[in-house]
């Protein structure tokens, strides 16, 4: 409102809404939470799935029809990584009360496959087992997607779930952290709120609005540093 004021134009609330909706469906800017958007058009991030992973999936799906189960492997944060580390585990998330169930069938297959494992576990073990699959809890309201009917992990997940694990994404820490979440912002269109959301549900919501806003100011001297 107070930019086209400036402009001299005298307009409402219902055609600045208007204006912001036709600006985003152009691409011009996109959506990153509630009421704020970015300049630019923010292309959309859907991880990698092996046909592995969809398969055992589809037999979870089939076994236990009931249960909200995840499924995505650290691989896939790669991308936003400057050291790559070459161990990467499998998870599969999955609602409280089914989560024995689901270790116990997918350890009748014969699978390397671990539930919960305590962070001596985590440590002592878990870096000599090829292809780990680990069965962790399913945060009630975790944001998750649907690809090609395998229920997975958003890019808002993946990084709150590195927040807020640090021994599970140990290799993510640090000044490897501030890289992923950096490149993530810039590459993709994320929701802060849906981050924030489920920080809260993680119980690390304070926490991660202050980081937030570290990484956010830290991203605006960079692009300032850059122009001059």
């Amino acid at each position: 409102m107070d930019f086209y004021a400036s402009k001299g134009q005298k307009i409402n609330a219902t055609t600045v809404n208007w204006r912001i909706y036709k600006l985003a469906q152009e691409g011009v800017i996109t959506r990153v939470s509630r009421g704020e958007f970015k300049l630019g058009f923010g292309k959309s991030y859907f991880p990698a799935l092996s046909n592995k992973q969809i398969s055992i999936y589809r037999k979870l799906k089939a076994e236990f029809p009931f249960l909200k189960i995840c499924i995505w492997d650290t691989s896939v944060i790669n991308e936003f990584m400057l050291q790559q580390p070459g161990k990467f585990y499998n998870l599969v998330e999955v609602e409280k009360e089914g989560m024995e169930s689901l270790f116990y069938f997918l350890k009748d297959k014969n699978m390397p496959v671990y539930l919960d494992p305590s962070p001596e576990l985590i440590q002592r073990y878990l870096s000599d087992v090829k292809d780990p699959w680990i069965v962790k809890l399913l945060v009630t309201e975790s944001p998750t997607q649907e690809i090609n009917g395998t229920n997975t992990a958003t890019l808002e997940k993946i990084l709150v779930d590195i927040f807020c694990d640090a021994l599970l994404f140990d290799a993510q820490q640090g000044s490897e952290m501030d890289r992923i979440f950096i490149e993530a912002f810039e590459k993709y269109a994320l929701s802060e709120s849906k981050m924030v959301r489920y920080a809260s549900r993680r119980r690390r919501k304070q926490e991660l609005e202050t980081y937030l806003n570290d990484i956010s100011n830290y991203r605006q001297q960079s692009h300032f540093v850059a122009k001059k």
